[in-house]
């Protein structure tokens, strides 16, 4: 397994003690990346791991109906560093979905979208998040579903929820192929390419490819957009990745062939195409 770095164990941990798990929080990004070193049992290159945040995301609805709520967040969060701060929400309202310390240090907060993009950059009241909010993003939805139950390798161990591997590495796809193509948003377009590649080869060689083949029919369904998304993305990969990511879907869709009517035929071949 493959530790986090202090401050990342440290807030995770913080957040895990004041109940962030048990009110269906869920640890997204590459903290939640570092997890699958563990749960797959493969051993992932630090370069793939490496992060100066930590990301955190929980449903609207659940937020809303769990009748029950975090200790107050930046309190939770200067406790493992004083110099945390509210970061001012790029809308100008009056709340925040983001802090960061004296170092840079960024945690940040992120819930599903399914409505309309009016609500994009408009922060949502999160009443489970002890004061925090959090920002809709689109696609969200996917990633968070079916969530997984792991350990992160910080001191005795934190159990965290993290996302099934499978979505993550699809989704990985979709975010890549909307990233900015200015300032960091290169950097993270390949960081997204790379996890993703990473995790698919570890989902075949830990016979899960029937797994990745499923969550991947699932989100090809969903529409054009997510369509879109995913030829984008996976058209990124390099040569060798793409093959592998056919390959794997390959399998995956005979391994469930009997159980589904799992179409072949539907899912594109992706060429590789450099990364920008």
């Amino acid at each position: 397994m493959i530790a986090p770095d202090a401050m990342s164990g440290d807030i995770v941990e913080a957040l895990a003690d004041g109940g962030l798990f048990r009110l269906r929080g869920i640890l997204i990004g590459t903290v939640a990346f570092q997890c699958y070193s563990g749960l797959l049992g493969v051993r992932l290159p630090m370069a793939a791991i490496l992060t100066g945040d930590a990301d955190i995301a929980q449903d609207y609805a659940i937020s809303r109906e769990v009748e029950d709520s975090l200790p107050p967040i930046l309190e939770l969060l200067q406790g493992v560093d004083a110099s945390f701060r509210p970061v001012p929400h790029r809308s100008g309202a009056a709340v925040s979905s983001a802090f960061q310390n004296a170092d840079g240090y960024r945690v940040e907060f992120l819930t599903s979208n399914r409505g309309s993009d009016d609500y994009i950059d408009q922060p949502a009241k999160m009443p489970a998040l002890g004061g925090a909010s959090a920002d809709p993003l689109r696609f969200l939805d996917f990633l968070i579903s079916e969530p997984v139950r792991t350990m992160l390798l910080h001191r005795s161990g934190v159990p965290v929820v993290v996302p099934d591997p499978s979505r993550y590495a699809v989704h990985k796809l979709i975010v890549a192929s909307r990233r900015n193509t200015d300032g960091q948003g290169p950097a993270k377009r390949e960081k997204d390419i790379r996890q993703a590649a990473l995790l698919f080869e570890a989902l075949r060689q830990t016979r899960r490819s029937s797994d990745l083949a499923l969550v991947y029919n699932e989100a090809w369904k969903r529409g054009p957009t997510w369509r879109e998304g995913i030829r984008t993305g996976a058209g990124m990969l390099p040569a060798q990745d793409a093959e592998r990511l056919n390959t794997v879907l390959t399998e995956g869709a005979k391994e469930t062939a009997k159980k589904l009517s799992f179409r072949l035929e539907s899912r594109p071949s992706f060429k590789a195409k450099q990364l920008i």
